[in-house]
């Protein structure tokens, strides 16, 4: 007894002595260890498949302008949730003049003008000298999603979350977040969200600045747009996460409404001029953090596929019905992201609508750091590794100026591997 309450003194002495010190210790090894992971980056950058442009030469053209659309992903967002990643884009395509003000609409169906479809902000952005023209669009469809999603508030209450250990509850209120949004697209509110993307892509197909309304609920009809100047715009999506879906489902939405006569729609009023000059276009996707293989995962079979030959070969029986001369989509996926993965080569061929006429790049990257985590092995935040994309140089910098042409940028061509396929 007596040795015993000898051992629990010494115990707590050699304890006290030791947290005593612990303080200033534990900060000397973690200033080391990060002075450390900051000096030397070893976060993979490899790519596979095609060159792509990005979006720098389109700016370069002496005539048209380069549109881009944003397309959010999982969670709750409010406008203007792509700020920061604007400000690094424009930064790295040198786009320092920018409007004094946004054109902010709230988007409105004709066929339901009570139905809410989210919101569209529009951000004009120049060079110095305004030869380069960009404009930005940026689509937040989260007001579709948010009332159903009320349903959990109730889990994020004190009531509920107090009794969870703090990270705990961080990682719940996540998933609070962003869990419902993939369970509510494979319900109604689907063709809501695609035909909020389809009245942004109307309004990409403006010609001038003063057309498009400064705010205010209004609805963008097909038969009023996509004029003169539409044969020498360029057209860019960007997407996050579900955005990666919602871009395809919304853009082969379109092109079956277009070969279908039977259904009613706006889109329906693209002429046979409006139409080719579509099918004159090369499309950029730029998916961040892609989810097309999971989200494929319970679904049919688009309407068209298998047929990339017929449609995409000028030889092919059926040429004339294609969407676009060509889609390019580059996949980028953190391998430490939880809920991103890459598109493997046949997916495309099957599970993608062949008058998209897509051929596919994808970006092994890691946005998160991996670290050694103490020698319990190495890790990396995954939440970081999902949401990060949109705030690291070298994804902005693949976006705006590609690789594999005369635009790369040299933090491109220092920090990433570039492996060529060409047979897509």
């Amino acid at each position: 007894m007596i040795l015993s309450t000898i051992k629990k003194s010494l115990l707590l002495v050699s304890l006290a002595v030791f947290l005593s010190g612990c303080a200033s210790f534990g900060k000397g090894v973690a200033e080391a260890f990060l002075e450390k992971s900051e000096a030397v980056d070893t976060r993979v950058c490899q790519v596979r498949g095609k060159s792509f442009e990005g979006i720098a030469p389109g700016l370069e053209k002496s005539q048209g302008k380069t549109k881009v659309l944003m397309v959010h992903g999982v969670g709750d967002r409010l406008p203007g949730y792509s700020t920061e990643f604007l400000e690094k884009l424009a930064n790295e395509l040198h786009l320092t003049a920018k409007s004094s003000s946004y054109k902010d609409i709230k988007l409105m169906s004709f066929s339901d003008p009570e139905e809410k479809l989210g919101d569209l902000r529009i951000s004009r952005l120049q060079n110095e000298n305004g030869s380069k023209e960009l404009w930005f669009y940026e689509l937040t469809w989260s007001e579709i999603t948010r009332n159903q999603k009320a349903l959990l508030a109730f889990d994020n209450s004190g009531e509920y979350s107090y009794r969870r250990a703090e990270v705990n509850d961080m990682l719940k209120k996540f998933s609070n977040d962003t869990g419902p949004d993939p369970i509510i697209y494979l319900g109604k509110s689907r063709d809501l969200i695609l035909r909020s993307f389809a009245q942004a892509f109307c309004w990409m197909g403006k010609d001038s600045w003063e057309q498009i309304p400064k705010d205010g609920r209004q609805g963008c009809d097909f038969t009023n747009v996509l004029g003169t100047s539409f044969n020498q715009d360029e057209f860019v999506f960007i997407s996050h996460s579900l955005g990666s879906r919602i871009a395809i489902d919304g853009i082969t939405r379109m092109v079956s409404l277009l070969e279908s006569p039977e259904k009613k729609s706006t889109i329906r009023t693209i002429n046979k001029v409006k139409r080719e000059a579509l099918q004159k276009k090369h499309v950029q996707i730029f998916m961040m953090s892609n989810q097309l293989p999971m989200l494929q995962l319970g679904r049919e079979l688009p309407e068209v596929s298998a047929q990339k030959a017929d449609y995409c070969q000028v030889t092919g029986s059926k040429y004339t019905s294609r969407m676009f001369n060509e889609t390019s989509i580059i996949a980028f996926s953190d391998p430490n992201d939880l809920l991103s993965y890459a598109i493997p080569q046949d997916f495309g061929e099957k599970y993608l609508d062949s008058r998209l006429c897509i051929n596919v790049t994808n970006v092994n990257i890691n946005v998160a750091k991996v670290f050694d985590a103490f020698g319990m092995g190495k890790m990396a935040n995954p939440i970081e590794a999902h949401v990060g994309y949109s705030k690291d140089d070298r994804v902005v910098a693949l976006i705006a100026r590609g690789i594999g042409g005369g635009h790369t940028a040299p933090l491109v061509k220092e920090k990433c591997q570039w492996t060529e396929i060409n047979d897509q």
